[in-house]
């Protein structure tokens, strides 16, 4: 269970904070529902309490994992997908979706990798921003740092693994 005022990862729309816990009644069943602002969007969402495993909602990482995140974006073993940029952005959006910040991860390294190498398209640079705002958002929380620090740590990485 998540507690009230604690924050929580919501897959693809990444890291909001759990402001009450409500029972709403669908259908003549009561069902109770954690009511969860998003961090970056402000955006509110319902998540069903019974149902946190499937919706996929998790806690922050620990500062542990934190290494494990730097490291798939020091990873310069990338393969360049010649598929057309649709079936990209469909693969990326399901690895987003995931909820793992390892999986978005690995997009954000493969779209950076991606865009040293072409242009990216519009959808694939709006991708990025989403991947780089999700880890960026997470990892700040999870070091309690400013994200300001943690973008530039992020850029510091790739800037020594490509040069544009």
């Amino acid at each position: 269970m998540f507690e009230v005022g604690k924050v929580a990862v919501y897959p693809g729309h990444g890291v909001g904070k759990i402001e009450s816990i409500e029972e709403k009644e669908f259908s003549g069943t009561k069902q109770s529902f954690y009511i969860m602002r998003i961090l970056d969007t402000d955006m509110t969402i319902m998540v069903p309490v019974d149902g946190t495993n499937t919706a996929g909602l998790r806690c922050v990482i620990d500062s542990g994992e934190v290494n494990k995140v730097y490291e798939i974006l020091k990873d310069r073993n990338v393969v360049h997908d010649n598929a057309p940029w649709n079936r990209r952005y469909k693969e990326y959006m399901e690895r987003i979706k995931s909820g793992s910040i390892f999986e978005v991860a690995m997009v954000l390294r493969e779209l950076y990798s991606l865009k040293v190498w072409k242009e990216l398209s519009f959808g694939e640079k709006k991708m990025f921003e989403i991947a780089r705002n999700l880890i960026k958002k997470e990892l700040s929380i999870a070091l309690n740092k400013q994200e300001e620090e943690i973008e530039g740590e992020i850029e510091s990485i790739f800037s020594k693994n490509y040069k544009e």
